[in-house]
């Protein structure tokens, strides 16, 4: 027992990219020495570095990783997000916004805020839904500045945003602070994973991984970074992948940069097309675009065409295909590997949740870091949390593409039609009896953001729950005004998005 529960030493990380740097970094502000930290990459093997669009979480990750927020931004060309505009979602024509934080407040009535709402706006006495979320409005105004915390009474408190940046330029940054902190880069590619051969607790656990030039580098723990390629996790481990293309049917996108335009939107745009979707992430010196797509359905040259009629400023590249394969392994953690980002599961991007399941891999890893015996109890429960954290991506993605009504091609009929996941069914019928929103602890997407998207996409409940009739019309109608009208003040004094990115974490011209 002593032996097995003695530290194990040496972390080696496998790839490079957003998933290798973000595990160095979080690690590497945590193990100290004598622990060893060791990351291979090749620098002929390219990132899918497209421009990056991220959720609030991602704050709590620089702050594990003591990331100075202004410092990141300058460095990455960043700019602010308030949320996700979506264009023909519901029907051609239609959009929507996915803010984040709360809508509305705190009710000091029974029920929640929705209910009052729904209540109101059946009987004509409800703004839109956008008039209660104050990231929603702000983004409207291209209107940003940070929470005020001090305004304990205030929408400001506790305004919710994230970023955009440059992928490539983040791994960069990040490597700087990791080397900074000891962590050891190794230039090359990887040829030859060694599994451990001698009886025992180790047998089948990764030794080592040998380099192009020969070098044999050794480790205790593996973190497989290696994106799809899962040069540990799949190739040496075997571990077997789980597909939701059934689900979500796109397995291809197109990228490419374009010239920045004005305003600098405060928001991603994502724009459904005929059988995919477009992205529009806004960057100091570029915008990032993309076109998220089935095969099936539309071919490359199209779905590149597509792309390249709809942006908003000249394009600084040409057209990139990437092809990729939704779903997750059936293990994240096996043996003494623990899969990180794609190795360890893909869904698209639409609510840029990619940084976030890497953050939370790693975030977990550390919670439950092993000793040299790697517990079958803890690795399980990682397992278990990480399966749970990619449904209720996967359920929320599929969501979208469900709750659709438009009838002008195949794609979105046959995802209308299809048949969904049992608990997002759930979720979707409760809310369309009396616009319950069900609340599942740990879901990354919490009671808003369901709102906002099934309102968005044309879901309407019946009714809503008895306890919101409590209250007089004319006394909620009076409390819901003063809700919004506090927010058009708050908006009203923020400053410009783009003056705020000049004062605030102005990069160096590229």
């Amino acid at each position: 027992m002593e032996n097995l529960n003695k530290p194990l030493r040496r972390v080696v990380i496998v790839g490079g990219g957003a998933a290798g740097w973000m595990s160095a970094a979080a690690l590497s502000a945590v193990l100290k020495p004598p622990y060893e930290i060791r990351l291979v990459e090749s620098d002929e093997i390219g990132i899918i570095g497209v421009g990056e669009a991220t959720i609030p979480p991602i704050r709590m990750f620089n702050g594990l990783a003591k990331i100075d927020e202004a410092e990141f931004l300058k460095a990455t060309q960043g700019t602010f997000k308030l949320g996700i505009e979506f264009v023909n979602w519901g029907r051609q024509g239609e959009r929507y916004f996915h803010g984040f934080g709360g809508v509305g407040r705190e009710a000091l009535w029974p029920v929640d805020f929705s209910q009052y709402w729904l209540r109101l706006r059946a009987l004509g006495r409800a703004l839109p839904l956008d008039a209660y979320v104050i990231s929603n409005m702000a983004a409207k105004a291209n209107r940003f500045m940070l929470p005020r915390p001090d305004m304990q009474n205030s929408p400001m408190a506790a305004l919710g945003y994230a970023y955009h940046f440059d992928a490539s330029l983040y791994a960069k940054h990040l490597r700087a602070l990791s080397e900074q902190r000891g962590v050891r880069r190794t230039e090359g590619k990887v040829v030859r994973v060694l599994l451990n051969e001698e009886p025992g607790p180790a047998e089948g656990h990764v030794r080592a991984v040998q380099m192009q030039s020969g070098e044999l580098v050794e480790g205790d723990l593996f973190l497989d970074c290696s994106g799809f390629a899962s040069l540990l996790i799949e190739k040496a481990l075997g571990t077997g992948f789980e597909d939701w293309s059934h689900w979500l049917p796109c397995d291809r996108a197109v990228a490419v940069p374009s010239e920045s335009t004005s305003p600098l939107l405060p928001y991603t745009r994502s724009t459904a097309h005929r059988a995919g979707w477009q992205w529009r992430i806004p960057l100091q010196h570029r915008v990032g675009n993309g076109h998220v797509y089935s095969s099936s359905h539309v071919s490359d040259d199209e779905a590149a065409g597509v792309l390249l009629k709809n942006l908003d400023g000249q394009p600084l590249a040409d057209p990139r295909i990437i092809k990729f394969r939704t779903g997750m392994r059936e293990e994240a953690w096996r043996r003494n590997v623990v899969a990180i980002g794609m190795s360890a599961g893909f869904v698209e991007p639409l609510e840029s949740t990619a940084l976030h399941l890497i953050q939370m891999g790693v975030a977990k890893l550390i919670e439950a870091f092993p000793h040299s015996g790697f517990d079958a109890l803890e690795i399980a429960e990682y397992n278990r949390q990480s399966r749970e954290r990619y449904e209720y991506v996967r359920d929320f993605i599929v969501l979208h593409y469900h709750l659709n009504q438009r009838d002008d091609s195949e794609f979105w009929k046959a995802c209308a039609a299809m048949a969904i996941p049992g608990a997002l069914r759930w979720r979707m019928a409760l809310y369309a009896s009396s616009g319950r929103l069900a609340n599942v602890d740990g879901d990354l997407f919490r009671e808003p953001s369901w709102l906002e998207v099934m309102e968005g996409q044309n879901l309407r409940p019946k009714g809503w729950l008895a306890l919101a009739e409590l209250q007089g019309v004319e006394e909620t109608a009076a409390y819901f005004k003063g809700v919004s009208d506090t927010i058009a003040q708050c908006v009203a004094v923020m400053p410009d998005h783009a003056e705020f990115v000049r004062r605030y974490c102005p990069a160096m011209p590229v």
